[in-house]
């Protein structure tokens, strides 16, 4: 980013990794996944400066493990080509409750020297049904954020239902915290539409409460994308 990951600090849909757990006997199988977008907005903040984003990603899971790893183009002003994230995880049940453990790496390519644009999340989450679709809320939590700025929080509470076969619709409200200034809240609302079994679009509202502090990049925007996953 290019004032809060870049003056601080990428669901809601492009690093998907919550969902239902995976079976307890699932062997081992690898999937993967391309996209486009608009803008790639990271908790209500564009991280290609307002312009279209290209990501894909692999993913390899086995019972309630997973892993894997993805990529996309990003623009905060300067050398940095890319953004390309490694994650692990664990995907366990408590009676209705999906919950999902993770470590997650952020890294920058051709970032300038002394950036400290790399940074570690841990993430934890939950979710339960709630009719056809179902509720949850998210922890993320940073020891050092991007750019050297300390540690953070990120929390989220999120929902997504079906309406018919092909169509759903998601929000998702959160608040990050950072180490010294920089606090903010962000939100989004969109629908999704699934063509057939593994192509996908979604239309989405992004904002944050910080308009001044972020700049351009942290005002509302609408964000059109479709994704392929096999």
């Amino acid at each position: 980013m290019k004032s809060l990951k870049i003056a601080l600090l990428a669901a809601a849909t492009t690093v998907a990794m919550g969902g239902a757990a995976f079976a307890q006997d699932e062997g081992p199988s690898v999937s993967f996944n391309i996209g486009a977008a608009s803008d790639y907005a990271f908790r209500g903040v564009s991280q290609t400066d307002e312009n279209a984003q290209i990501y894909g990603g692999a993913d390899l899971s086995s019972g309630i493990f997973y892993a894997g790893v993805w990529a996309s183009n990003v623009d905060f002003g300067d050398s940095t080509d890319a953004e390309i994230d490694g994650y692990v995880g664990v995907k366990p049940t408590a009676g209705p409750v999906a919950l999902d453990f993770a470590a997650i790496y952020y890294g920058y390519v051709n970032a300038p020297s002394g950036s400290d644009y790399g940074y570690w999340e841990f993430k934890a989450a939950g979710s339960v049904p709630a009719g056809p679709g179902s509720v949850g809320a998210a922890v993320y939590y940073s020891p050092e954020f991007f750019g050297g700025t300390g540690e953070a929080v990120y929390y989220e509470v999120n929902g997504g239902f079906p309406i018919g076969e092909k169509v759903s619709v998601s929000a998702a409200l959160g608040h990050q915290e950072v180490e010294g200034p920089g606090d903010y809240n962000t939100w989004n609302l969109g629908a999704g539409f699934a063509l057939n079994d593994h192509i996908g679009f979604d239309l989405r509202y992004h904002d944050t409460d910080e308009h001044d502090n972020l700049g351009d990049i942290g005002e509302s925007r609408v964000v059109v994308g479709v994704k392929a996953a096999f």
